[in-house]
Order: C-alpha cells, then structure tokens, then sequence
C-alpha cells in the first residue's frame, strides 16, 4: 500500500516539474515580441521534460493503453496545474513585465467548438512530438511541433492553465474551457497514438 501511495506521489511530484517547465515557455514567449523565436524556445520546456522524464499530460495521454492508467491521468493534471500555478505565482511576485490577460480573454472569446477543434490539432502534434523522439532521439521533432501549435494557434490545455493562472482568471468559464482543452488534447493524441495506427509500415 505504501509503495503505492508513493508511486503516486512520484508521479504527482513529476507532473509539478512538467507544469513548471511549460510555465517557464510560456512566460518566455509571452516576453518576446517576436512570435517565431518565443515559439522556438518555448520548446525548451518540453525538451526538459522529456529528457528528465517530467509527466505532463500531452505527452502522456497519447501512450495510455488502460482504463486505470487514467487515474494517472488525473494526477498528472493535478500537478500539472500546480506547476503551472508556482511558475504563475512566482512571475507575478517578481513582477516580471509579462501579461497573460489579453491571451487569455482571447482563447475565452473564441467559441467552445473552435477551442475543441483547435485542442485536438494540438494534441497531434504533442503525440508525434514525444512518440517521433523516442524513436530517433532528435530534438527537431521536439522543437517543430511546439512551433508548429505555437505560431498556428492550436490550443496547449497546459499552456493555458499557466496563462489563466498568470492573468488570475478563475472562473467556471475557464474551468470548463480548460477542460475541452483537456478532452480535445486527448483526442488529438489518441488518433494518431492507436495500436493499428503505429505499428502499420511507412
């Protein structure tokens, strides 16, 4: 019972550190006024967490095989918003010239449809971000994808977990836009992430 409590602990600890690290992208790229370069080293952030073996859910979801590995799932959320909510704490008390607002109201202004739509888009590029480096160990396939939801405007459930926290939207609004983020995430990485689908030849 132990060993399992403090496996969950691990996991829980680890989805903290990968939350954390998607907040130091974000508030990197929120400092740039240059989109391409902010997109490009908002890629550190999951370069890291791949490389530590961090837990963040995007990268996860796309490999979950078990109905009880989602209870893992909902861990790793929880301490992905933990993370999240440090970094976004810790920027704000230094007062770091950053602002998250506008971005914020944006995603809030679009439609639940297009958020869910724009969620699963990025969920394709999470997957083959994390599953085409563990098959050639290149940190392109890491830094393209990340670049590529970034400058197309997909939607990072994470992402906007650290946004909301930065600008201190709480609302039920954002909870629930946050959760088709999450759903649509999932889905996204679960379409190109089936068995079927991965083991047929190039």
């Amino acid at each position: 019972m132990s060993g399992s409590i403090n496996s969950k602990a691990q996991i829980f600890i680890k989805a903290v550190y990968a939350g954390f690290m998607i907040g130091i992208g974000g508030a990197v790229k929120l400092s740039l006024e240059n989109n391409v370069i902010g997109a490009l080293l908002f890629s550190f952030g999951l370069m890291t967490i791949v490389t530590q073996g961090y837990n963040l859910y995007t990268g996860k979801i796309g490999f979950v095989s078990r109905w009880r590995e989602l209870t893992d799932m909902l861990i790793i959320i929880a301490g992905n918003f933990v993370g999240t909510f440090l970094i976004a704490f810790l920027c704000n008390t230094a007062h770091l010239p950053i602002d998250s607002l506008a971005l914020s109201n944006k995603k809030l202004d679009n439609s639940v449809v297009n958020i869910f739509l724009l969620s699963i888009l990025c969920g394709v590029m999470m997957y083959l971000a994390i599953d085409n480096y563990n098959k050639t160990k290149n940190i392109v396939y890491i830094i393209a994808p990340v670049m590529i939801f970034l400058l197309s405007g997909f939607e990072h459930s994470i992402a906007s977990m650290f946004y909301f926290n930065l600008a201190g939207i709480y609302s039920l609004k954002s909870i629930g836009y946050l959760l088709v983020m999450l759903v649509g995430n999932g889905i996204g990485a679960k379409l190109f992430g089936l068995k079927f689908v991965r083991k047929k030849p190039a």
